[in-house]
């Protein structure tokens, strides 16, 4: 099973029976695939550069008489853009040095990006960015990184449904909504480690996560969720202030695999409530989630992750290329 950038999220599924798990890496599916006390070090010539989403594949040629393929994932275009990467940082026939975890299974020939060093000498990684903000914000609205927040995000979940046990265990990723270029639904979104754009308009709050393009319509005119309401992949989401709180309660999910987290599916009783509060300080968005799926979940899973502030980030473009979101899926 090939793998790639979303990949802690199904590594986390493996631990979910723990009181509290923490995803310090980016996945599609198990971390568990990469040997993560090993490095590669890879010297070669690019074969392939694909700048696609939902992520970069390096090729690379290494050896000389029969040069062997090699496959490396990076991270998905707007992160590797914000770590200095471009659509022509590399080209066929460059000669690079590589490290890289590689694949548990040994006889891949298939790696997770760690660094590249290019022809003329500068060190690249996937993921260089995310800091801790300089500026404060006078409330919940503008621009957030959720880049160092993914390597601290917590989930607990207390325990699951027998019907829940053994989805987890039939579960592969031929199941990943990511292969069919969807998004994860609330929470999962808002723990991945991108920039996000909330804008207060009123009667209604609007988030939007680079991810995908999602954007979530949060109703603030004390109107209740639709008896019959359609089901969607983010669900309905009614909120309100307690204080400087933002409370936000989504009902009317579609059914998922991956509804609450990788492998953990959801069902028609999946109910989410957020809780977006600033930080002491102003620089951080911190937010906490309590989820109810009596379906799957015997008790209420509950979770936390920060956004630092970025005041000057502009969400950046993620058009899914279906054939690429499907590579990490082949045999």
């Amino acid at each position: 099973m090939r793998v790639g950038f979303l990949r802690t999220l199904i590594a986390d599924a493996a631990v979910l029976l723990a009181v509290q798990s923490t995803a310090p890496a980016f996945a599609h599916h198990s971390q568990a695939s990469f040997d993560r006390n090993s490095v590669l070090t890879l010297r070669g010539s690019i074969s392939r550069y694909e700048w696609q989403n939902p992520h970069v594949y390096i090729y690379l040629n290494v050896g000389t008489d029969e040069p062997v393929e090699w496959q490396l994932e990076g991270d998905p275009t707007p992160v590797m853009t914000r770590s200095g990467w471009r659509p022509d940082t590399l080209a066929p026939g460059d000669a690079v040095i590589v490290r890289a975890h590689p694949d548990m299974n040994r006889g891949r020939n298939h790696g997770l990006l760690m660094s590249l060093t290019t022809p003329g000498g500068v060190v690249l990684t996937p993921r260089a960015t995310g800091k801790a903000s300089s500026a404060s914000a006078t409330d919940i609205s503008g621009v957030w990184d959720g880049l160092r927040g993914f390597a601290t995000r917590r989930f607990v979940v207390p325990g699951l449904t027998a019907k829940a046990a053994a989805a987890q265990a039939a579960y592969d990723e031929s199941k990943n909504p990511v292969k069919d270029c969807r998004a994860y639904p609330t929470p999962s979104l808002v723990t991945l480690p991108f920039l996000n754009q909330i804008e207060i308009r009123g009667d209604r709050i609007l988030m939007r996560s680079e991810f995908f393009k999602v954007e979530r319509t949060i109703y603030m005119d004390g109107r209740g969720h639709p008896a019959n309401g359609e089901r969607t992949n983010q669900g309905h989401s009614i909120g309100h202030w307690s204080g400087d709180v933002l409370v936000v309660d989504t009902t009317l999910f579609t059914d998922s695999p991956v509804g609450t987290r990788p492998g953990i599916a959801s069902g028609a009783g999946k109910h989410v409530v957020e809780r977006f509060a600033l930080s002491k300080d102003r620089t951080q968005l911190l937010i906490d989630f309590t989820v109810e799926d009596p379906e799957y979940l015997t008790a209420p899973m509950t979770g936390s992750v920060a956004w630092d502030f970025a005041p000057d980030g502009e969400l950046l473009s993620f058009d899914c290329n279906p054939e690429n979101a499907r590579v990490y899926a082949l045999d």
